[in-house]
């Protein structure tokens, strides 16, 4: 492993003193069984109508079809919940205890494997949210709350019944609640998913590590241009080419890995921890 070109990209990041950050998307809760959000798993039927997942993830749709809306994503939800962390979930753990306060993660995931891994939740920006979690759809107050109690993860299809559909209603304004992630026809802010704090990290950031993102949205897509825009170091790890990929390459920084992310992320991160230790003052 001694004289791999990535150990000199990896080595001058440790010693620029900046964040080591992980940009993470769907790619790598592929590998832990769950399907990508726009392959043919997504795809929903309300009566006689199929609807696109990009259709049925958006406020409009939410407002329209409330109840249809829930039912595709507790069945998303139950999907989440029976997969488990795979070996690069536990990797990037791995890490963040190495590196403590240097390391971030920001995720595009709203499975929640990196929290279940052993993430801390506050080096971690769900910038996206978390299926697992609920809000009142009217702000009435911006508490983010675990999943009401009685309410459980449906197969395909399914009926919600009535008193699981009281208990998705706010205890305050009694307004329904709404999944707490981020539809295609909403914008990001701080207060649900940490934009200006993903900006923050991304300005601080050495080393971007990008894991199974594609590049189709634009936060991740600004974190990813400003840390080329100040010279940073871009690895990318993914089985197919992308934005991102493309972005690496043509960087004097950047690298590539096509491979899975379960097998390359514990390289890289055995790679960091072993250069951070050579690197550490004393």
């Amino acid at each position: 492993m001694n004289h791999h070109p990535i150990d000199n990209l990896i080595t001058t990041a440790l010693r620029s003193r900046g964040r080591i950050t992980a940009l993470t998307g769907a790619g790598i809760s592929a590998e832990s069984g769950i399907p990508t959000f726009r392959g043919p798993e997504g795809y929903w039927t309300v009566g006689s109508t199929v609807y696109h997942p990009q259709e049925m993830a958006t406020y409009a749709m939410f407002c329209q079809n409330p109840k249809a809306v829930w039912q595709w994503y507790l069945y998303r939800w139950g999907v989440c919940l029976s997969a488990q962390p795979n070996a690069g979930h536990a990797a990037l753990v791995t890490l963040e205890r190495a590196l403590g306060d240097r390391f971030a993660l920001i995720t595009q995931n709203v499975d929640n494997l990196h929290l279940r891994a052993g993430h801390r939740i506050g080096s971690t920006y769900q910038i996206h949210g978390n299926i697992g979690y609920v809000r009142c759809a009217a702000e009435c107050h911006r508490e983010i709350r675990p999943m009401p109690d009685g309410i459980s993860p449906k197969k395909r299809h399914q009926d919600i019944s009535e008193t699981e559909w009281y208990r998705l209603h706010c205890d305050r304004c009694g307004g329904l609640l709404r999944p707490h992630v981020l539809w295609f026809d909403e914008t990001y802010n701080e207060a649900y998913y940490h934009l200006e704090s993903a900006w923050s990290v991304a300005r601080h950031t050495a080393l971007l590590v990008v894991v199974g993102t594609s590049g189709g949205t634009t936060l991740p897509s600004q974190v990813v241009h400003e840390v080329v825009g100040h010279n940073g170091i871009i690895i990318d790890i993914n089985i197919e080419p992308t934005v991102f990929s493309h972005t690496a390459e043509a960087h004097r920084m950047g690298y590539t890995i096509r491979q899975q992310s379960s097998a390359a992320l514990p390289r890289i991160a055995e790679r960091i921890i072993r250069l951070f230790s050579e690197t550490a003052p004393g």
